[in-house]
């Protein structure tokens, strides 16, 4: 099995952005000597509690900081920008760090609506036209744009002899249907909505057609794990993620809570039955506890790599 790193740089309250950031390159650094297969950081916006904003530029600052493990994206949010934009990002940084760099999509609108459109400078585009822009991303990844194509003749440049792999992060059938009819890799994210991960991931195989990128599918899970030395230290360590959980989805403060803070007040009936709920998306315990439940999920899952996302 392996295992990688989903990143989303959370700042705990208390700290500073600068110091999430620091941790980071840290955090890259310690798994590449533990074995790690890759290591990916996230995109998000207009939120106080996660300093990933640029997966660009952190990507090469990690990259710039490490020697072997794959840098990639979790993902850019495709369709806020220009498909040319993006692959000419991802060909500079494969270029400065050659056969090391994953370029991971995903759908999502990368906030309210405001904060959409203050992304993409007020110009609205159609969430619908994400499987479009996939499909030109990987034509100009590739130089494989259609004889009919309006940009047949742009280069995204630098050309560079290798290409990263083109991943598609998803929640459901249509994500991994976009990632199969493309021939991309696939990325499941148990840690947002198991929920319809067995379909998606059976679709993604059943559909999957060969492609510049890859010749058979490939597939990874995401998922929030929390591990430690014994079940009730996890357990204690757990209660961060379940308290920031909460208040993500209630829109509140994004900022990793500490551990008085959290206890301060005990959680009320509706908030534990939300936690149960959100503890689907977990794996919580002992090193031999986690091992175990990651082993069934590969099986279930019928992959071999997991990204580990921890929120503590």
């Amino acid at each position: 099995m392996k295992l990688s790193v989903l990143d989303q740089a959370p700042i705990p309250r208390g700290s500073t952005p600068e110091e999430t950031l620091n941790n980071t390159l840290k955090l890259a650094k310690s798994t590449e000597t533990l074995g790690y297969t890759r290591y990916w950081v996230a995109e998000h916006h207009n939120t106080n509690g996660l300093a990933s904003t640029s997966p660009e530029i952190l990507i090469t600052r990690i990259a710039s900081q490490t020697n072997t493990i794959r840098i990639g994206s979790g993902g850019v949010l495709l369709p806020q920008y220009s498909p040319l934009k993006v692959a000419e990002n991802f060909k500079m940084l494969e270029a400065l760090f050659p056969g090391r760099i994953d370029l991971g999509v995903g759908r999502s609108p990368g906030g309210a609506k405001n904060t959409r459109l203050a992304l993409t400078d007020s110009i609205k585009k159609s969430m619908t036209a994400f499987p479009g822009q996939l499909k030109d991303l990987q034509g100009f990844l590739h130089n494989t744009l259609p004889k009919e194509h309006p940009y047949r003749m742009v280069k995204a440049t630098p050309r560079t002899k290798t290409v990263p792999p083109l991943w598609v992060l998803g929640l459901s059938d249509r994500g991994a249907a976009n990632a199969a009819k493309n021939g991309t890799g696939f990325t499941f994210g148990h840690f947002i909505n198991p929920a319809n991960g067995l379909t998606a991931m059976e679709t993604y195989r059943e559909k999957f057609q060969p492609s510049p990128t890859l010749d058979k599918p490939q597939s990874n899970v995401c998922i929030f794990v929390v591990c430690a030395d014994t079940h009730d230290e996890a357990e204690e360590l757990a209660l961060s993620q379940d308290k920031w959980l909460l208040n993500v989805g209630k829109g509140a403060d994004t900022k990793i809570p500490s551990m008085k803070e959290v206890k301060k007040k005990a959680f009320r009936q509706d908030e534990l039955e939300e936690i149960a709920k959100n503890r689907k998306r977990c794996v919580i315990g002992t090193p031999e506890e986690v091992k175990a439940k990651l082993e069934m999920l590969s099986e279930y899952y019928r992959t071999d790599e997991f990204l580990i996302i921890t929120n503590i």
